[in-house]
């Protein structure tokens, strides 16, 4: 066989070689050890958990070394493109703090290795696919759908391995003829890989994930250019990374049966291998076992969850911190204030098995993220949240940001913060008592009669005074529930309930309720002193006109 008339029959409008395209995308002028690495996802529109926990590992590997994060689209299968998803994709990633040094953009492309869209990258396949079937390394296919479908059928009725190799890849070394025949008739082609392994030969390979592999040789004629031109995953990554200069390839592990494959292809194309960095599942307790999380069954797959159910970015990065590497939760504690950028992030303390999400911890995270932040930023955040998703709480808390301000001021600072809110979805029912649209009216305790709580409120208009500190508030909170013959001393109480008709906890409940709708809120003292003495007296004096 000539192989040079092939490749020139195969590809007469293919002028530009390999060594102009290697002029074209010189090696990148970047510190020694740096890491060149990509997100290359498919635009069908759904972006989940899995792409954030690789966009994260990519970006730390590449940003800590000093490197290169792109973004290349891998839109060869048109049949799953979904329009306007590279910019979901784009926009969701840049939410979660994750931005490309280059690559596609939401209209077009920035930086000197592009085009970074795969479909627009046809001309450059095809000066390697030319390379190839000059080399003997690639030949075109001929055959048909039903002709495949029957192939199949025979290796399944034979018990053998499916796939086009051996005696069934019937057009790898056909004559001339046979081949010019079939393009005068117009007949449509794939062009396959010849490949000159065996599965009797095994080889090691190290994963900087999986550790050292052992790997059986591939020995199937895959396609590299289906009938359209346009190159498989399996081709197109191959040519991609070389060219972009990709150090280190992070994927998901579903990848490894087809490492063999692009192992041979890199080897057969001349191009040095990057590094394979193959990330586990995502992976959820079911009942006793556990399962890879679900688009189906698992909305907190989808990164739309998080935003609407507003967990704050910087909760979801540091929680998938804790789950890639192990260590991140003994640094956190070291250094409470630290930029979690400022961690050492390392692809070999991933899980080969794949990391267990639990959802538990991220609210426990999440709870702890918030409470660290100042009173100002909890505003912003939870604002910025709530046009979004509760235009008519924006609306309050946009109307008078000062006072929103000190309401989420309750309880900052220091050495044990609170910790109310774990989501922005929590911010109104644990704030919206102080708007009178969200206020509720009270349900007291059946157990005490409406006359004792209304005494109880009536005193306390008479002796309050919003001038008092916490202490003589709270003195006389106590001097009322002895004067209505309840108790102050919970001791005595926990060790004779029957011996009171109520206590000091129960006159504040009466008082919380009438001012705040609720038996649980915040320090009650700090309540009053923010909705002022008006508001605060004009509550109550609306609850005991009721009872």
């Amino acid at each position: 066989m000539d192989y040079q008339a092939l490749a020139q029959l195969l590809y007469p409008q293919v002028t530009d070689t390999p060594e102009m395209l290697e002029e074209k995308y010189p090696h990148r002028n970047v510190p020694e050890g740096a890491v060149i690495t990509r997100m290359a996802p498919s635009p069908t529109g759904f972006v989940h958990l899995g792409n954030l926990v690789q966009g994260l590992t990519s970006e730390r590997m590449a940003h800590q070394s000093g490197g290169v994060l792109f973004l290349r689209v891998e839109d060869t299968d048109a049949k799953r493109e979904v329009p306007g998803a590279v910019e979901i994709l784009i926009d969701t990633l840049k939410h979660y703090g994750i931005c490309f040094d280059e690559g596609a953009t939401v209209d077009g492309d920035s930086g000197d290795y592009g085009p970074y869209r795969q479909r627009q990258r046809a001309a450059i396949y095809h000066v390697y696919a030319k390379k190839l079937v000059s080399e003997g390394k690639a030949y075109p296919c001929f055959c048909t759908e039903e002709e495949l479908s029957a192939m199949r059928e025979k290796q399944e009725a034979n018990k053998e391995t499916t796939g086009y190799y051996g005696k069934y890849a019937i057009w790898r070394d056909r004559p001339l003829a046979d081949i010019e025949a079939q393009l005068a008739a117009g007949n449509p082609w794939v062009l396959r890989f010849r490949s000159e392994g065996s599965i009797e030969n095994q080889f090691k390979f190290d994963d900087l994930v999986k550790g050292k592999l052992t790997i059986t040789e591939n020995d199937v004629d895959n396609v590299l250019l289906k009938s359209d031109s346009i190159p498989t995953y399996h081709f197109a990554h191959a040519v991609d990374d070389h060219l972009m200069r990709t150090t280190h390839v992070v994927r998901g592990d579903e990848w490894l049966p087809s490492l063999p494959f692009h192992i041979q292809l890199f080897q057969a194309l001349g191009f040095k291998l990057p590094k394979y960095v193959h990330i586990g599942p995502l992976m959820k307790m079911d009942g006793t076992s556990k399962r890879k999380l679900s688009k189906r069954k698992d909305p907190e797959l989808a990164l739309t969850y998080y935003k609407s159910e507003g967990f704050p970015v910087q909760a979801v990065y540091e929680y998938l911190m804790t789950i890639l590497n192990s260590n991140f939760e003994d640094w956190r504690r070291a250094n409470p204030d630290a930029s979690a950028e400022d961690f050492k992030f390392s692809p070999k303390k991933l899980n080969p098995a794949g990391s267990l999400f639990d959802y538990a911890k991220l609210v426990d995270v999440s709870k702890n993220v918030i409470s660290r932040m100042d009173a100002e930023t909890v505003y912003q955040l939870l604002v910025s949240w709530a046009e979004e998703f509760d235009p008519d709480f924006a609306g309050k808390l946009k109307a008078d940001p000062e006072f929103a301000t000190k309401i989420l001021a309750i309880g900052r600072g220091g050495k044990k913060p609170r910790k109310d809110l774990a989501v922005w979805k929590e911010a109104k029912p644990y704030m919206g008592f102080f708007y009178d649209d969200y206020l509720e009216a009270p349900v007291f305790d059946e157990k005490f009669d409406k006359a004792v709580i209304r005494s109880v409120l009536e005193k306390f208009l008479a002796v309050y005074d919003y001038a008092d500190d916490s202490a003589a508030w709270f003195d006389k909170v106590k001097a009322i529930t002895e004067e209505i013959g309840f108790t102050t001393d919970m001791k005595a109480y926990k060790a004779d309930p029957d011996a009171f008709p109520g206590t000091v906890a129960d006159v504040s409940t009466f008082i919380r309720q009438a001012v705040t709708g609720k038996v649980n809120s915040p320090d009650l003292y700090t309540v009053m002193q923010i909705l002022g003495k008006e508001r605060s007296l004009a509550r109550i004096q609306k609850v005991m006109n009721q009872l």
